[in-house]
């Protein structure tokens, strides 16, 4: 078929979608926040840090550090995302109390330097957490006081795969976090989320204030509890608990395109995060698709993509566009 020009307003599939929660959530003190019809999130602030990638990009700055994150405010994006554990950012403390913790890299105090910090990587190495700007870690009071205000929170609650947690450990990780949040948030946009199903349901619980979103793999990973392997899965969770969005990992979404319907039709939000969400064409399938927003590693870049593919004229082969989803 022959390619002809459309305006992105015009294309049929975006007008039969309903509207989801996150166009009309109450954010904060009940007033009603007005968010764009696409959100792009930062992720873990201006990108998340792959110690071993070639692309120095991946290593510019400092994940979860106040640094990380202002620098993600320097660009059009809504929200930034960072890992919460106790009342301290970094998903990968477990056992250390916050003076151990900020021990760690910089020092704030006349450039003393702390203790070495290591990663592991997905396939088991130990390597020295180096990038080219580096930043002391940081407490979530921090972010609130040191993050510039109109910035967005996509808080996720991080918990330990491996471990079982009773209810009433949730719940004190649970207030203390909510505690820092009520505090300091005053009128800046919160978002909860979390790979939990116990932790998202009694955070929704602990509060109304805030919206809360359930993160899963979408079907990509399997776990033991099958509330986490499948995007229906997901949505019941959602449905039966009163939360109000999912945040999945868009090759499930990919995989399964038929349930982003199924989500929009319930009023539940729909956001993805993944390695795609850094390929601006994956990024412009999912606004094509009805998805509410994505969560990227690189913020300038899927921000100018998002900016000159939604907001300009397209070209769109039908045909093309057809065989490009199934690629996908």
């Amino acid at each position: 078929m022959a390619l002809k020009a459309i305006h992105i307003s015009d294309i049929p599939s975006l007008d039969i979608v309903p509207k989801s929660s996150l166009y009309s959530t109450h954010f904060y003190n009940g007033v009603e926040l007005k968010v764009p019809n696409f959100v792009v999130i930062g992720h873990r602030g201006h990108g998340m840090n792959a110690l071993q990638s070639i692309d120095q990009r991946m290593r510019a700055i400092k994940e979860n550090s106040i640094m990380s994150f202002n620098a993600a405010a320097n660009f059009p994006i809504d929200f930034i995302e960072f890992d919460v554990q106790g009342v301290v950012l970094e998903k990968r403390i477990t056992e250390l109390c916050l003076s151990e913790f900020l021990a760690y890299g910089p020092q704030r105090e006349g450039g003393k330097d702390g203790k070495v910090l290591f990663r592991k990587t997905k396939d088991g190495k130990i390597v020295q957490w180096e990038v080219e700007q580096d930043d002391p870690l940081c407490t979530l009071e921090e972010a609130f006081l040191n993050v510039e205000p109109s910035l967005g929170f996509n808080i996720e609650l991080k918990f330990d795969d491996h471990v079982v947690y009773d209810q009433d450990h949730l719940a004190h990780v649970l207030k203390s976090v909510l505690k820092v949040v009520f505090d300091h948030a005053k009128d800046r946009p919160i978002i909860f989320s979390t790979f939990h199903p116990d932790a998202a349901s009694l955070v929704k619980k602990l509060q109304s204030t805030y919206p809360v979103f359930f993160l899963t793999n979408g079907g990509c990973e399997i776990f033991e509890d099958e509330r986490r392997n499948s995007l229906e899965e997901a949505l019941k969770l959602c449905l039966e608990n009163g939360l109000q969005g999912i945040v999945s990992e868009i090759k499930g979404v990919f995989r399964n395109p038929g349930v982003v319907t199924k989500i929009k039709e319930s009023e539940i939000s729909l956001l993805t995060y993944g390695s795609l969400n850094n390929v601006p064409e994956a990024v412009y399938m999912q606004h094509l698709m009805g998805i509410d927003g994505v969560i990227v590693d690189l913020v300038q870049e899927i921000t100018e993509a998002v900016a000159n593919l939604i907001t300009s004229t397209m070209v769109v082969d039908e045909e093309g566009l057809t065989e490009g989803m199934g690629k996908l």
